[in-house]
């Protein structure tokens, strides 16, 4: 395999993932306001600073008045905005493209499909009334892609690596979500006054990454910063926990490896290195200081996808 293709293939897992987290994290964000428990999370400039946040496009001037219509068609239809739905969508497809050979027909018809859908989605309906059909629509389509790479794709050297960017993506936009959401929960001081520890956001949260049930299943009793952040770091039978992705980059980067005993300096060995380090971390650790624990993470991760393009996808 060219190790462009490989990087096409690399990088349209990731761009797939990237899609599904902002379109849910709007729908989440947006809709779970109207039934929030104070003010502060009710207010729609609260909500749409923690789109922007999380988008990757802060506010930087708390008092600035964001025009609604404007925040949604930049985050999910604005082709001029790096950050765009449509820009991921359209970056999955043209990643697609180069690889073709390599992928089902399945899959690159419900891409596609799907790229088409959201190019020819109308502005006026999205900003207006068709925000819930839209992300619902994304989410459910991301969903199906998945379904297809792992239903009709071999499981080899073409899984492995599609796999391998859908993972980082996706411990790096949970990560980046429960940053966000850690801010807005800092914001809003918690509905019962005791800090964050209870705040309607952690709520919120786990909703943003679809573990609200599970997480209420594990714990039996109402999210709180600590069962909320201990699920989604470090339990490793949460799908959508960073921990878990972790030992999916551990598990599909040996695919691809040729080596028994990876080389301190290979991706094999930085990843099994993190995965060891967040194996025996323990929540308490996080909160201590958790801007550290995010930055150190994140900084983790692209590391893992810097390494992993220098010694695989170089070209």
């Amino acid at each position: 395999m060219l190790a462009r293709v490989a990087n096409n293939l690399f990088w349209m897992g990731r761009y797939i993932e990237r899609t599904e987290h902002i379109a849910r994290y709007l729908n989440v964000n947006y809709f779970s306001s109207l039934d929030a428990p104070n003010e502060l999370s009710q207010s729609r400039q609260f909500v749409l600073k923690s789109m922007l946040f999380m988008a990757d496009d802060e506010v930087a001037d708390p008092e600035k008045t964001l025009n609604e219509k404007d925040v949604l068609y930049n985050i999910g239809l604005n082709p001029d905005k790096n950050y765009s739905i449509i820009n991921y969508v359209q970056y999955a497809r043209e990643n697609a493209n180069s690889a073709r050979d390599l992928i089902s027909t399945e899959l690159y018809e419900a891409l596609n499909r799907f790229y088409h859908y959201v190019l020819n989605y109308p502005r006026e309906k999205f900003t207006q009334s068709g925000l819930y059909d839209f992300t619902i629509s994304v989410s459910e389509s991301t969903s199906v892609l998945r379904g297809k790479i792992r239903g009709t794709i071999l499981h080899d050297e073409v899984y492995a690596i599609i796999m391998l960017g859908i993972n980082i993506e996706r411990a790096t936009q949970v990560t980046r979500i429960i940053n966000a959401k850690y801010h807005d929960a800092v914001l809003a001081k918690g509905n019962y006054g005791d800090d964050i520890k209870n705040s309607y956001e952690w709520t919120t949260l786990l909703k943003c990454i679809e573990s609200y049930d599970m997480n209420r299943r594990f714990y039996r009793k109402t999210p709180t910063s600590f069962t909320t952040l201990e699920f989604l770091i470090l339990n490793p039978d949460c799908p959508r926990s960073i921990m878990n992705s972790l030992n999916e980059l551990s598990r599909h980067i040996l695919v691809l490896t040729q080596e028994k005993n990876p080389s301190k300096d290979s991706v094999a060995f930085l990843v099994g290195k993190v995965k060891a380090e967040y194996e025996y971390k323990i929540i308490e650790e996080i909160e201590e200081d958790f801007q550290t624990f995010i930055e150190k993470i994140l900084n983790y991760l692209v590391l893992i996808g810097q390494k992993m393009e220098k010694e695989y996808f170089n070209y």
